[in-house]
């Protein structure tokens, strides 16, 4: 079993950063592609970033992509979402998820989320 573990949601003004944080414990870490996903009040859950295990290919959903960069740190077995130019459509809960391969396709294991608003 993977267990994951988010932080960093908030309160927020649009234009705002932040950064997530989601800690993955109970198997090795290097051995999982890793992402981000968000869910908004009466929408379905939208993909937002991924990572390969190795940190090298990286993917992003089409509405964040230039504002939002995912990356890993391996020898902390923590995967980030930095996100910057917020905008109130932003609003959702962010679920970190893993995968085991190199990429994410199906992931198998998901963290209890953390709520992200942005104000207008």
């Amino acid at each position: 079993q993977v267990q994951l573990v988010e932080s960093g949601g908030g309160l927020v003004q649009a234009g705002g950063s932040l950064r997530l944080s989601c800690v993955a414990s109970g198997r090795t870490f290097t051995n999982y592609a890793m992402g981000w996903f968000r869910q908004a009040p009466g929408k379905e859950r939208e993909f937002v970033a991924s990572i390969s295990w190795s940190g090298v290919t990286v993917y992003s959903g089409d509405s964040v992509k230039g504002r939002f960069t995912i990356s890993r740190d391996n020898a902390k077995n923590t995967v980030y979402l930095q996100m910057n130019t917020l905008k109130p459509e932003d609003t959702a809960v962010y679920y970190c998820a893993a995968d085991y391969g190199s990429l994410l396709r199906r992931p198998g294991y998901w963290g209890q989320g953390t709520q992200v608003t942005v104000s207008s």
